[in-house]
């Protein structure tokens, strides 16, 4: 009883301190070591095993920071690293842009119908999200582009905000960081997971999460006395669809270039167990790969070798800003995970969940309930995520289920709820970006969230 009152009150300062503003990285780290030096003090379990150990129970604790810096620097950090240096690279050159142009062309041809046309700028959203993986850097990229041509078909300002705010809300695809942290924590290849156990959940989610979207935004419109048929008047000022240079004035990036962000994905599908099993590569060797290729087509288009080499370093400053925010969320993350699991808090959660006739259903319920109020609170569904997927194996085992039961809804519920949090670094974005409130935003978001929050997790238990 001693070590969960002691986890409930950790966890709660944890919780505060975070919501005051504080780093979440120092706060999580901070948390676990008190946490696994708690249960040393009354004999609870210790960091390390006898075999892993520095000989001190006290160096333990750093120790197992260390170890985890490690392991996560070599393997998923550098993988979550060589995608965001990657993505960094492709809005650097422009090809993130000549992706969202090519696909956005189509839509044109459904001015006429504002909701649907809205409905379908969240769907290429979503795709787009496959390939740009920051929420923030791909909620301004279609505030520039498909946020006028929302507004020029007659939407409300934040009827032409909320799909693009919920744009990365369906987290799918081996670029993310939580379907990567997901795949390694099952221990299987990412692109099975994505195959195997991520379509499905996706497909039910955005579909669910389109139509909400289609009632919700014009709902509020009408509520508003906005009447989008009465505000198509901006159609022939936003349509830019002809125009030769971007936002910053530069010449916009060759159309050709669209293909350059979709390269690893087509290679990482390519040498998997799905078509080409005789050569497996990996998502951080086909971003090697991919920005190998993409410099050649940089000095076919520039031809000064020197400025397109140095132009690499692009790569590398993406890979030390990902370090910076997401690595070491994860080993946060995980320090604050063994604190738990070493002062025996895991385990009287299990046996009150078991006492209380849980079976593995509700205790996915309960594992969900978590992250999505945690993802709310803190804005972040990274932070969430990393949090707490690491106790998965331990309860799924105990509940004789296999993990990802538990992990699936939850990676999915973790990317959904931070869109309904109005201090959630997209949401802020994008609501300063159209000059509106986040909180009226969170208000235009929560609905389709809470929809595809219901069916994925209704999918997931059903399914798997």
């Amino acid at each position: 009883m001693l070590s969960i009152i002691i986890a409930l009150i950790v966890t709660g300062f944890v919780t505060m301190f975070v919501l005051k503003g504080y780093k979440a990285q120092a706060i999580l780290m901070a948390g676990g070591i008190v946490l696994m030096i708690a249960a040393m003090l009354i004999g609870q379990d210790l960091p390390l095993p006898e075999s892993a150990t520095t000989g001190s129970q006290w160096l333990d604790v750093f120790q197992f920071i260390k170890n985890t810096f490690s392991t996560q620097s070599a393997g998923l950090g550098l993988k979550i690293m060589a995608i965001a240096g990657f993505a960094f690279y492709m809005h650097e050159i422009g090809a993130s842009e000549a992706l969202v142009r090519v696909l956005t062309r189509p839509l044109a041809r459904i001015k006429h119908m504002p909701y649907f046309f809205m409905a379908m700028c969240f769907i290429i959203g979503e795709f787009l999200s496959i390939f740009i993986t920051s929420a923030s850097g791909l909620g301004v990229l279609l505030m520039v582009t498909l946020y006028p041509l929302m507004r020029s078909v007659g939407l409300s300002r934040l009827s032409a905000c909320a799909p693009i705010a919920t744009a990365v809300a369906v987290e799918m695809g081996p670029g993310q960081g939580n379907v990567n942290f997901a795949a390694e924590i099952i221990g299987i290849d990412v692109v099975d997971y994505v195959v195997q156990y991520q379509l499905v959940v996706a497909a039910a989610a955005l579909i669910t999460i389109a139509l909400l979207h289609v009632v919700i935004q014009k709902y509020f419109d009408v509520k508003a006395g906005h009447i989008a048929s009465e505000h198509r008047h901006l159609a022939d000022q936003t349509d830019d669809s002809h125009s030769t240079t971007g936002e910053d004035g530069q010449p916009l990036a060759p159309t050709i270039y669209a293909i350059l962000p979709v390269i690893p994905l087509v290679l990482i599908f390519t040498f998997s167990k799905l078509m080409i099993s005789s050569i497996k590569m990996d998502v951080t060797t086909a971003m090697f790969v991919s920005i190998v290729i993409t410099l050649f087509f940089e000095y076919f288009r520039r031809g000064n070798a020197k400025k397109v080499i140095d132009s690499i370093q692009i790569f590398f400053d993406g890979m030390g800003r990902q370090f910076s925010n997401v690595v070491t969320f994860i080993v946060a993350g995980q320090t604050f995970a063994q604190g738990l699991k070493t002062i025996g808090a895991i385990d009287v959660i299990v046996n009150a969940a078991e006492t209380a006739g849980f079976g593995p259903v509700l205790m996915t319920i309960v594992m969900v309930g978590i992250i999505m109020v945690s993802a709310i609170l803190m804005g972040s569904g990274n932070a969430a995520f990393f949090s707490f997927a690491n106790l998965v194996p331990d309860i799924a085992a105990k509940m004789g289920i296999a993990p990802v039961v538990m992990l699936l809804p939850m990676q999915f519920v973790a990317g959904m709820s931070r869109n309904i949090s109005p201090i959630a670094p997209n949401m802020v974005a994008i609501a300063g970006v159209a000059e509106v409130s986040p909180f009226e935003l969170a208000k235009r978001t929560a609905v389709p969230m809470l929809g595809g929050i219901l069916i994925s997790v209704f999918i997931s238990i059903t399914s798997f």
